[in-house]
């Protein structure tokens, strides 16, 4: 057997496979686990260990001689960087191959400032940050980006952005790809906040959606386990369905009666602007929630229920275990929860909500970082890529 079958051959992905479980076993127990003989293991376990994989750790119960070393999926050999852009911020971090940020920093930054000031300042701090965490560049096996707009997923491009000027077709990936030197996955945000509100939440249920109320409104569909993108990326785009209350309101993608037009927060600040009452942002309607105003907790809720009215469409259609509220308006606490609620339980149909859940995240504003690391670990510890990306280091 060569240097390239051991480093390439299917056994160093099994095993892998089976160690990321994080269950410490030994060489014997993999030869029984897997079929190959003991000698094929060692290699591979070798290999696993020189490419930061694996460690050692407490010797085995001896059954007579000597005892035999055991080997588990080494978290912090190596790492991922995680970056989320919103609408005005950039959050990036150092992530263990858990997808636990070990470091991070964030700037104030406009997205609508373009993708030459955002993406430099995240080169310069995931250098930095690197660097903090006590790594080096080589170390590094992927970076996961989350961007506030329509991501075309062949591409990792973002396309026609409406709060993204400058940056529609732009590069990301490729970008990245050049100072880093790994590979780079894009997404847009809502879908990265459902891998991470699955991720830290609800782990072992298949069936999820993410449901981001703020500036702008969108969902990320989590169904038999994976992550539903769609042919081209815009799966769970719920913000621009419509809803016939608001009919006669534009919306800022052309139409009228958008979802996003009624529910988002600038659309109740609006509401409640022509009320006389000052608001402006959905901070403002959110300090007015909490301060027991009464026309914004109602205002709150009917945005609630028109999302609500929505979200029954799309409980028929993919019968979500889970509905997940997040995002600054999700701030407003139950009201928003509530409305929801109150239109999705009275009506769709009972075998479809007996079980389901309507809940505030639990990730809250961790959502989106930790959904960036997880798009960069899913894709590097696939059976097809973990030899290529992680062991010879392409």
């Amino acid at each position: 057997m060569n240097a390239d079958d051991t480093l390439r051959g299917s056994a160093s992905k099994e095993l892998f496979q089976i160690l990321r479980d994080g269950a410490p076993r030994t060489r014997s127990e993999l030869a029984t686990l897997t079929g190959f003989s003991r000698s094929t293991v060692a290699q591979r376990v070798e290999v696993l260990m020189r490419g930061g994989l694996l460690r050692p750790v407490g010797d085995a119960a001896s059954t007579g001689g000597r005892p035999s070393t055991q080997f588990v999926f080494n978290t912090t050999g190596r790492v991922v960087l995680a970056v989320d852009v919103g609408a005005s911020h950039v959050k990036i971090a150092i992530s263990d191959l858990r997808g636990r940020p070990l470091v991070g920093d964030s700037v104030a930054i406009e997205v609508a400032a373009g993708p030459e000031e955002v993406l430099s300042w995240v080169e310069r701090s995931g250098i930095a940050l690197l660097e903090t965490a006590g790594y080096q560049l080589a170390d590094l096996v992927a970076i996961g980006v989350g961007l506030p707009g329509p991501v075309e997923h062949s591409t990792g491009r973002p396309i026609n952005p409406p709060i993204m000027p400058g940056w529609n077709r732009y590069d990301v990936a490729g970008r990245l790809r050049a100072s880093f030197g790994v590979e780079v996955l894009v997404d847009n945000d809502v879908n990265i906040m459902a891998l991470g509100e699955r991720e830290l939440a609800w782990p072992d249920v298949d069936h999820l959606m993410f449901v981001k109320v703020a500036t702008g409104i969108g969902s990320g569909v989590i169904s038999s386990g994976s992550l539903q993108r769609g042919d081209q990326g815009t799966a769970g785009d719920i913000g621009h369905i419509f809803v016939s209350r608001g009919s006669d309101v534009l919306c800022r993608c052309g139409n009228r009666g958008c979802l996003e037009a009624l529910a988002s927060g600038p659309a109740i600040a609006s509401a409640l602007s022509s009320r006389s009452i000052t608001a402006s942002t959905s901070q403002d309607v959110i300090d007015l929630v909490r301060l027991g105003n009464l026309d914004a907790i109602q205002a709150v809720r009917q945005a609630g229920r028109d999302v609500g009215e929505v979200l029954t469409a799309c409980v028929s259609l993919i019968n979500p275990a889970v509905i997940v509220i997040g995002g600054s308006m999700a701030q407003a606490g139950e009201h928003l929860i509530a409305g929801v609620r109150e239109m999705v339980y009275s009506r769709s149909m009972p075998l479809a909500t007996g079980h389901l859940q309507i809940t505030q995240s639990r990730a809250g504003a961790d959502a989106a970082i930790l959904g960036a690391s997880m798009l960069a670990i899913q894709f590097v510890f696939s059976p097809e890529q973990v030899d290529d990306v992680l062991l010879l280091g392409r």
